[in-house]
């Protein structure tokens, strides 16, 4: 059983997609994530040990690679891009109930601001990590997180910027959330954003990259 696991994380680890793929070079012709996925299911390894023992590992291996700059943004894209395609396999087990997840995430753009390339990573990482994310997209106000918020009972929300113009908009959106919902954690990330400005603005924490947050939402999980 581990076999199949130990190389479905490394499938996801190196990006390889399935057995089409020509990524990587030094894997071709090998079976990718997609096709370990169905195979471990096939042979009756439960849904919640594919998860736990093929996804999370590969992907924790890749979001400390990116934390110390080992690997960079294409490299996650490329990895991201396996987990979500082999992760497709797993979603009906998690309708089915078979499989829990964690807890559930609000995440979006803030509003003015339509890039959504680092809000996708931080999605891909949380889903395969264990985590339902409820994905609002991009310019998203204060009045959409807070429906989404109330729709979904969430306790976390995640809001990302990419411009300095438009993390401005963090602040208002934090006061809101805080203000009109209750017992709410509010992080926030993107590259112009910093601890000093989450800390100005009231937010709970600040991530620069997508590991941390999943390991902050594990920790809080347990405590």
């Amino acid at each position: 059983m581990f076999a199949i696991l130990e190389q479905l994380s490394l499938c996801i680890e190196r990006g390889r997609v399935n057995k089409d793929s020509n990524y990587p070079s030094d894997m071709k012709g090998m079976l990718g994530a997609v096709d370990l996925t169905q195979q471990a299911l096939n042979e009756g390894i439960s849904a919640k040990d594919v998860l736990n023992h093929g996804f999370l590992p590969g992907m924790k291996i890749v979001g400390d690679k990116f934390k110390e700059s080992k690997i960079f943004l294409p490299e996650v894209l490329i990895s991201a891009k396996a987990m979500s395609s082999a992760m497709e396999l797993l979603k009906p087990y998690f309708l089915s109930g078979e499989v829990n997840f964690k807890g559930k995430v609000i995440m979006g753009t803030v509003a003015g601001d339509l890039h959504d390339i680092g809000k996708n990573i931080v999605k891909m990482v949380l889903e395969g990590g264990g985590w339902q994310v409820v994905d609002l997209g991009t310019n998203v106000n204060a009045d959409k997180f807070i429906e989404a918020i109330n729709t979904n009972c969430a306790k976390v929300v995640g809001l990302s910027a990419l411009l300095t113009t438009t993390m401005q908009n963090m602040n208002e959106i934090v006061r809101r959330i805080k203000s009109e919902t209750k017992d709410v954690l509010v992080v926030i990330g993107g590259a112009p954003v910093t601890k000093a400005f989450a800390d100005s603005i009231n937010a709970d924490d600040y991530f620069p990259d997508p590991q941390s947050m999943l390991d902050y939402l594990n920790q809080i999980m347990i405590t």
